[in-house]
């Protein structure tokens, strides 16, 4: 398993693609077409128990 992070691909809020790591910290990315910053948090996997 690899241990590089993934980055992600568009901005949540506007859908461009113009992003850069943000100064705040780690995980935080700016998006340079609608000037916002947002973080992106992994927080687990589903149960392979769940039916659907």
């Amino acid at each position: 398993m690899s241990d590089a992070r993934s980055a992600p691909l568009y901005c949540p809020y506007c859908g461009e693609e113009d992003l850069r790591p943000h100064e705040a910290g780690h995980g935080a990315w700016e998006c340079h077409a609608c000037a916002r910053v947002f973080s992106v948090k992994f927080t687990g996997l589903l149960s392979r128990a769940v039916n659907r």
